[in-house]
């Protein structure tokens, strides 16, 4: 037996209630010769006294109320041994309202096994946990069609079964490894092929059982530990943790995330081994000290330093909801990401998805076991990782008072890795003052200078109402200029393209831009969707105090749509304009904008007078 072979192999087994998890698992422990002596007599006894057939299920429920009720309320975790490894069986229970303890369950296993009664068929549960196996990452995932025995041990229902759920778990994107037709009460097909469904010429249960392979440990992946706890101990301050992925040296220069302090690591400290390690890899769970003291806090995210975590505020996440109540736009609760905590809030639901048939409608709200897609923002910076990226780094729970609520996979489609625009590259810098202050400049002017940020959507008006506006401030003797893409992107930016995190760089840059203009006494329009919240506080904190205007050029996505002045929307729809802000990229409205120009419902001419009179009252000197 190989090193590989030894490890046991964790598998969950799940499906709707009744249709035979515990009687599959129970019969196989005893097919295998794994349970206990006189483990069986003892549950056959039980079974008399009360007056009821004896059950398999039994051998694991071991909760009086379980017994009482005749399903499975907590995950049970069994071990046994076939000839090619021991394994960890999971069984996970099927009623919808113990879901979270499925979950629970589910969340530690490497390959699944989903039960479906052959009678009863495909339920709205089965579907429901064929969704959460894919949610929770699960890569190999076999079907077993029980209680052939109630349907005359048919090949034909057999078939009907495992096509409806084929159809299904396709698209989840799921293969399942096998389609195992059994009756787990009269033992078919579990351990040895029945001669009952001689027509069957597939492997047994156990044979895909053993087809499994045990997940490689991530050593490959980049490094992720987070951070536990920070122990002080003789003179030495520890800080502990459990590498999820990759591997750690003495030596390595790492940078704690999202504080983004960096430091060297002096040693790897280790428990109950004769000397220290110089090296730890994914699975270790170890203790650092390092070359420098730093203050770094539970929840921080250690990794190499080229090749951080994202960093961000915002996020997609693909959850299922478990609350009593529904999860509703505006609704707040805490995350826990790994060792980390944060509020965050529902900034929107992009769609409600019905397990079902995985088709996906707009909504305002997630019922209770139901999915969806979401906008999640935090209230500080995160460090975390796409779930296709790193699954442990990239799944997150929701709490509510102190109770799990929902759970999910974090997505980053659309949104830029934050933390390159907090970074300070160039050092060595020092501020220079100017001879002549903000109010001599003013007093020359005869205006104050700023900066007036027009965001909106493509088709909104803003580069319309700035350039007009831009004529009317010159003609009344204001120093103005507009800031817009042709100007912006022809030179200063033509080295960025258009991806999440060129289009952040840009705008930081045009941020800065515009903070020189309004210091020089000027007045800077800016007129970039700017679709990103932290983007455009990024640009209020470059311009100098209180110079800074959010001006919302406001009109909803289907005026924009109609007016398409470019024919934007239109290739954008058609797939030729990949990550097109409002269509296939999102867009953030300001929150506490200064001043609100909803196009839409004022002509061209009121807009613009709205403008000219909003600078004149927050930019003229009386």
């Amino acid at each position: 037996m190989t090193t590989r072979d030894s490890r046991p192999l964790p598998i969950v087994v799940v499906g709707h209630v009744d249709h035979g998890k515990s009687t599959l698992v129970g019969r196989l422990l005893h097919d295998t010769g794994s349970l206990p002596e006189g483990k069986v007599e003892e549950v056959r006894a039980s079974c008399e006294r009360r007056g009821m057939p004896f059950e398999w299920a039994f051998v694991l429920d071991a909760l009086q109320a379980e017994r009482d009720q005749g399903i499975t309320i907590d995950t049970t975790q069994i071990r046994f041994r076939s000839a090619k490894r021991p394994y960890v069986i999971i069984d996970a229970p099927g009623h919808k309202e113990f879901l979270k303890n499925m979950v629970t369950g589910a969340a530690r296993a490497e390959a699944a096994v989903l039960v479906v009664d052959a009678e009863e068929g495909v339920r709205e549960q089965s579907r429901r946990h064929g969704y959460l196996l894919r949610l929770l990452g699960i890569p190999q995932i076999a079907v077993v069609v029980n209680k052939m025995d109630l349907v005359g041990w048919s090949a034909e229902r057999f078939g009907e079964v495992a096509e409806e759920l084929r159809a299904y778990l396709e698209g989840l994107g799921v293969e399942p490894a096998a389609f195992v037709p059994v009756s787990a009460r009269e033992g078919d097909n579990l351990v040895r092929h029945s001669p009952r469904m001689a027509w069957y010429q597939g492997p047994t249960v156990l044979g895909v059982l053993d087809s499994f392979e045990p997940l490689p440990r991530p050593v490959d992946r980049p490094l992720r530990m987070p951070v536990q706890d920070v122990y002080k101990f003789d003179r030495r301050r520890i800080i502990a943790g459990r590498i999820e992925s990759g591997r750690l040296k003495v030596g390595d220069e790492i940078v704690f995330s999202p504080s983004n302090k960096t430091a060297r690591v002096k040693s790897i400290e280790a428990w109950n081994v004769p000397e220290r390690p110089e090296e730890a890899v994914a699975g270790e769970s170890i203790g650092i000290t390092l070359d420098e003291q730093i203050f770094v806090e539970r929840g921080e995210i250690v990794s190499h330093v080229e090749n951080a975590p994202m960093e961000t505020t915002v996020f997609r996440g693909r959850l299922f909801w478990l609350g009593q109540k529904p999860l509703e736009v505006g609704g707040t609760y805490t995350l826990r990401l790994g060792t980390a905590e944060a509020r965050v809030r529902v900034e929107k639901i992009e769609r409600v998805i019905d397990t079902t048939d995985l088709s996906g409608r707009p909504a305002e709200r997630i019922e209770r076991f139901g999915a969806g897609e979401v906008i999640l923002r935090a209230d500080r910076m995160l460090a975390l990782d796409p779930f296709e990226s790193n699954p442990v780094t990239g799944r997150f729970v929701l709490v509510e008072d102190y109770v799990p609520v929902g759970g999910g996979i974090v997505s980053m489609e659309g949104y830029p890795d934050q933390r390159h625009l907090f970074q300070r590259r160039a050092t060595n810098i020092h501020a220079v003052g100017h001879a002549v202050s903000r109010e001599a400049r003013a007093a020359r002017n005869g205006h104050r200078g700023g900066v007036l940020w027009f965001t909106g959507l493509s088709g909104a008006g803003k580069s319309t109402l700035a350039l007009a506006l831009e004529k009317e401030l010159f003609r009344k003797g204001y120093q103005v200029y507009v800031l817009d893409g042709d100007n912006i992107r022809s030179g200063l930016n033509a080295d960025l393209g258009f991806a999440p995190e060129d289009r952040a760089e840009n705008i930081r840059r045009v941020g800065e831009v515009a903070a020189l203009f309004a210091d020089a006494g000027m007045i800077a329009i800016s007129a970039f969707i700017s679709p990103y919240r932290a983007d455009r506080e990024r640009a209020r904190r470059a311009a100098p105090e209180g110079a800074f205007h959010e001006i919302y050029v406001s009109a909803p996505l289907e005026v924009c749509e109609q007016r398409d002045p470019k024919g934007l929307y239109r290739k954008a729809r058609a797939g030729e304009i990949p990550e097109f802000t409002g269509v296939s990229s999102p867009y953030e409205p300001p929150e506490n904008p200064e001043l609100v120009v909803p196009t839409h419902e004022l002509s061209f001419e009121e807009c613009l007078q709205l403008l000219v009179d909003y600078v004149e009252r927050n930019f003229r000197l009386d």
